[in-house]
């Protein structure tokens, strides 16, 4: 048998690490410690290594990469006398001094002189509009990274609110209870426990009676829309009506998907379902407990006409998205409590715990659960399982129900007190959806468009809110009709502190819109609307 001698290294082992991938059969011979320091002190200046960064042990490196453990330690200190490593004792051995900055490459020689033509830039193309009339698909994307010092964009939770030390407390419950198989593949429905705690958690405060299995856990409302767009899509169904006004998020993910969005009309008792009928949509989409964004609460009437529209062939795709948040009104049962066979019902945690947890749910009828299920399962295989589990553990201790009382009168102060502001700072303007929800929509009556946009509009308004350090929503994104000009107000992640500067805000950047000159009003609506 052929052994290496004690002590020797086996040199028919594979040398080398993973780290920052050093071979040090790239080393010169003789000089390996100049080597390792080279490869280290490059690894610094380009950022491989940022400040901070911990080194492996020098036992652990020489072990690796098959070395004497003094050529490791050599190279160390040769960067330590440098200033860039230090010892930190039992933190072991960091970065700690800024990358260094790479040699800048060297210019290319002019060979010729410049001409007038050539010293001339073209001037800048102008930025494009944040608020412009027809958004593209990235638009809230490029709202989330806009800088303001108050954000009343419409659709947060209060976020502050987390309940953190819960979260912590259930992920340890799960996690020391959690068989070894547990962290294997598992059911693209969902966990059975979350399944299990969802239709339980629906029965309380939703109204609908389900079978755990009837549920498929999914990636939030979006990801849900885009589940039910495919099935519905394989049924050769290639419209759904929507309110109006209605969400734009929720357009753009249908449009995505491939599905027409025929515009139906909203007034005070939810959507006018005469008007759905003449769409001839085959499929409606709603938000019947709170209309998103007008606050409107599906009526009785309404309800029954609607259950008639559907038992005539109609589905309907209910985005229950924030019905726990109600102050004012007494509970709305979902449609789906009435509607079991007919309705696509769509839930989700975002706006009661937080959007980073991607964590909703899906029921579909039971005609329809077997195609959303294998949608499901090529999608992702399933939402990831610990996630679901602490939830699960949330609902299940009683935790959710704490953090829901809590939010709500949290939600109810900051309600009013930006009711109070309206009426103080914006007197003309009409407040809508108050009784419920995250959000308010104003509207201002006396301020309709005009035929060739040169009156007051709500991109402009928003622009120049944002110009006075407020985020918010203009209406009129979320419209596809004609509708008067108004504003989208969350109010649910603002402290009440900010609230009422924020309002006063609005109400300047409103009096700076009424005093403007016509022609001057019109440049700024135009350079608003322009697309991206």
């Amino acid at each position: 048998m052929n052994r290496s001698k004690d002590g020797e290294p086996n040199r028919s082992e594979t040398r080398g690490s993973d780290f920052l991938q050093l071979d040090p059969a790239d080393a010169p011979p003789g000089g390996l410690a100049d080597w390792l320091a080279g490869r280290l002190r490059a690894a610094v200046a380009d950022g491989r290594l940022p400040v901070g960064t911990r080194l492996p042990a020098t036992r652990v490196l020489a072990a690796e990469l098959r070395v004497s453990r003094g050529a490791v330690t050599d190279a160390y200190q040769r960067l330590a006398d440098e200033g860039h490593l230090a010892g930190r004792g039992r933190a072991g051995t960091v970065v700690v001094a800024a990358p260094l900055d790479p040699a800048p490459a060297p210019r290319p020689e002019r060979t010729t002189r410049p001409t007038r033509a050539t010293t001339t830039s073209p001037p800048a193309p102008a930025p494009p509009a944040p608020f412009p009339k027809n958004p593209g698909a990235d638009i809230f994307d490029v709202l989330r990274d806009l800088p303001a010092r108050i954000d009343l964009s419409p659709g947060l939770p209060d976020l502050a609110a987390f309940p953190r030390a819960a979260w912590h407390r259930a992920e340890r419950t799960v996690l020391r209870d959690l068989p070894a198989a547990g962290l294997g593949y598992g059911d693209p429905r969902g966990t059975p426990a979350l399944r299990t705690a969802v239709a339980a958690w629906l029965a309380r405060y939703r109204g609908i009676r389900t079978d755990p299995a009837g549920i498929v856990v999914v990636a939030g409302t979006a990801q849900a829309l885009g589940l039910v767009a495919r099935v519905l899509t394989r049924e050769g169904i290639d419209r759904i009506a929507v309110e109006d006004p209605g969400s734009l998020g929720v357009r753009q993910h249908l449009a995505h998907w491939g599905m027409g969005t025929p515009p139906v009309p909203v007034d005070t008792a939810g959507i006018r379902v005469d008007r759905l009928r003449a769409t001839g949509a085959p499929a409606v989409l709603l938000t019947p407990a709170h209309q998103f964004p007008t606050g409107a609460v599906l009526g009785g009437d309404r309800r029954r006409d609607l259950t008639r529209w559907a038992a005539a062939g109609g589905l309907v795709i209910e985005d229950d998205y924030d019905a726990e948040h109600r102050y004012d009104r007494p509970p709305v049962p979902a449609l789906r409590s009435l509607l079991p066979d007919r309705a696509f019902y769509l839930g989700s945690v975002s706006k009661l715990l937080a959007p980073a947890l991607r964590t909703g749910w899906i029921l579909p009828p039971p005609p329809h659960l077997d195609a959303v299920i294998a949608e499901k399962r090529f999608a992702d295989l399933g939402n990831a399982a610990l996630p679901q589990l602490v939830l699960a553990e949330l609902m299940n201790s009683g935790e959710m129900e704490r953090i829901l009382r809590l939010l709500r009168r949290r939600h109810r102060r900051r309600r009013d007190t930006m009711i109070q502001a309206i009426a103080e700072h914006l007197p003309t303007a009409a407040v809508h959806g108050a009784a419920a929800g995250l959000h308010l929509t104003i509207t201002f009556p006396g301020h309709p468009p005009g035929p060739h946009d040169t009156a007051f509009h709500d991109t402009a308004l928003a622009a120049a809110a944002l110009e006075h350090g407020v985020k918010t929503h203009p209406l009129s994104w979320h419209t596809q009709r004609p509708h008067p000009p108004g504003l989208v107000l969350g109010y649910a992640a603002v402290p009440t502190s900010a609230i009422t500067d924020a309002i006063a805000a609005l109400a300047q950047a409103l009096h700076h819109i009424d005093t403007q000159p016509a022609t001057a009003r019109a440049a700024s609506n135009s350079a608003s609307h322009r697309s991206r």
